[in-house]
């Protein structure tokens, strides 16, 4: 008789309920999931894209277009497709345009090749070629990319005017490029060369009025903070006069519930009230001969001091943000200073003209012909609160925008010109390549056309015949050529149109997409644990909190 087969133990290593998938079906999963997330963005790409409107759990309605600020709202639950959040998110941060497309550019990556992992390809041979491929790109974008003579301040004014128009010609704001395009490049040419630093030019929204209507203030501009009594008797408006800047409380301070004094007579107490005065009046009398006629200071002006300023002429004001007070020291001049004795005048700032005045239903306090301006501050205007924050999210894509233009002072077209270049590149050069290397490139520069097709779709255009159209042209060497969304011909050298982008939004984009792509393509596991799907409940309670809790609930706390 045959002995049978010793048992084989189960060996039980993951906690029960643990969701495991693995293998191809795991990964064809995972591209599915890339896929939804780019057909949701898929429609808000170039000039004639739609809009989202998006309300959150509190009812919050947000209408936007900005392919980082959509993803960031929806709130997606998929580990894998998380990846394409973070890439656009990463793409808003480094370079600031260019969002949509590097999402839209991953999922077609892989879109493209999903048949031959279904055939078997192994995926580190795709990722391969797609890494080939990005080179390839790379090294092709900084040959055709344009330079861009900085000598002539006319012209490369007007070249920053174009990027900054062809950024803002996908948002909601395209039909004020003009208008908006000046006002940008005014901004950003208004901040120190060397740093460039965009968190200097300060943004306020203020509802009501056209879009026309919005300002560029050339300093500092910020609401007016909560005043005590006596500031309406406060001069508003001075002419260079000196700032001072502050990081002091300049009220009476209220005692503390648990504070203690014993005094063993009236006039005890009495002392320590006159000396709270005293140490307030000294650093007012402090302040006032230092001759700054503006005094500002991050932590609250109690009322006495506010009348105490008024009835001098100097003009006040208390909490101020840390971020508006730093864009002053920057306009002004000056420090903020901790202490109010032994101020010097090199701690002081000033300015040509500081007034408050009235702009829609705000007073804004404005601090304009600053000597040491490398910062600015954009009053907009417009109806509706969410119209205000899309125009807001626009500027800040145009903003980056013309900041990596005066950084690098390259240039190409856009309009899906570079793309179609890249996708004629790499397919010329995947035919030198023997192997299934050369069907990986060939999908690649397919996947490019994805930009190019969707401004067509989008625009209402035959994107098949468009594309036809702008393969010939790329063949015979018109290496410009792209999609026109208002012509007749549906094509036109958006070079000589004006149609352009810094490089860097096509460089950064084509090489995130691409590692996205890769890193998706490397999973082939997934295991979620159950306790991830359940809310954190948080630290429990010690025992006994809740009956200590209750304790004296309706009835007065004893006395101890």
């Amino acid at each position: 008789m045959q002995r049978g087969l010793p048992m084989q133990p189960t060996v039980v290593l993951l906690r029960e309920g643990t969701d495991t998938s693995q293998g191809n079906p795991q990964l064809l999963s995972n591209i599915s999931a890339c896929l939804a997330i780019s057909e949701t963005l898929s429609s808000t790409l170039g000039p004639r894209g739609m809009d989202k409107l998006i309300v959150n759990e509190r009812g919050e309605a947000q209408i936007t277009n900005d392919g980082a600020t959509i993803l960031k709202l929806l709130d997606i639950v998929h580990p894998a497709a998380r990846t394409l959040v973070d890439i656009a998110r990463a793409q808003d941060a480094e370079v600031g345009d260019g969002t949509t497309s590097v999402v839209l550019l991953a999922a077609q990556f892989l879109k493209e090749v999903r048949g031959y992992i279904e055939e078997g390809v192994s995926p580190h041979i795709i990722m391969k070629g797609f890494r080939k491929a990005s080179q390839l790109a790379e090294e092709r974008i900084k040959a055709i990319q344009i330079s861009i003579d900085k000598s002539d301040p006319e012209q490369f004014r007007s070249l920053l005017l174009k990027c900054a128009a062809t950024s803002m010609s996908s948002k909601l704001i395209h039909s004020e490029k003009p208008f908006f395009s000046n006002m940008v490049v005014d901004a950003v040419q208004s901040l120190d060369p060397n740093d460039l630093d965009e968190s200097l030019i300060g943004v306020k929204k203020i509802a009501g009025g056209g879009m026309q209507d919005s300002l560029l203030i050339r300093g500092v501009s910020f609401k007016k903070t909560f005043t005590y009594a006596g500031a309406e008797q406060q001069p508003k408006s001075f002419r260079d006069p000196l700032i001072l800047s502050l990081n002091v409380e300049l009220e009476l301070k209220a005692e503390k519930d648990n504070a203690e004094v014993r005094v063993e007579a009236v006039k005890d107490y009495q002392a320590i009230v006159d000396a709270e005065w005293e140490i307030i009046y000294r650093k007012l009398e402090a302040i006032e001969k230092t001759g700054a006629k503006v005094v500002l200071s991050k932590l609250p002006i109690g009322d006495l001091a506010t009348q105490w300023f008024a009835d001098r002429d100097i003009f006040c004001a208390g909490r101020v943000p840390a971020g508006d007070l730093r864009r002053v020291c920057q306009a002004v001049g000056g420090s903020v200073q901790s202490t109010c004795s032994d101020i010097a005048r090199e701690h002081l700032g000033t300015c040509g003209r500081f007034e408050e005045r009235q702009v829609g239903g705000e007073r804004y306090n404005i601090f304009e012909e600053c000597p040491k301006a490398q910062t600015c501050t954009l009053l907009l205007r417009g109806g509706a609160e969410q119209f205000i924050e899309e125009v807001e999210r626009s500027l800040h894509d145009a903003i980056m925008v013309v900041k990596r233009a005066i950084r690098n002072g390259e240039v190409v077209a856009g309009g899906g010109a570079v793309e179609m270049d890249l996708s004629a590149h790499i397919r010329k050069h995947a035919l030198s390549i023997p192997g299934k290397q050369q069907l990986i490139l060939t999908a690649f520069a397919k996947a490019l056309e994805i930009i190019p097709r969707q401004i067509c779709d989008n625009a209402g255009l035959d994107s098949t015949d468009i594309l036809n159209k702008l393969r010939m042209r790329h063949a015979a060497g018109n290496k410009w050529f792209g999609v026109d969304v208002d012509g007749p011909e549906g094509v036109r050298d958006n070079m000589e149109a004006f149609v352009w982008e810094p490089p860097l939004v096509k460089l950064n984009a084509i090489s995130s997409a691409t590692e996205a792509a890769c890193l998706i393509l490397s999973v082939d596991e997934t295991v979620r644990n159950p306790q991830s799907e359940a809310q954190n409940p948080g630290p429990k309670a010690p025992p006994g909190a809740a009956a200590r809790a209750m304790r004296g609930r309706g009835r007065g706390m004893p006395r101890r």
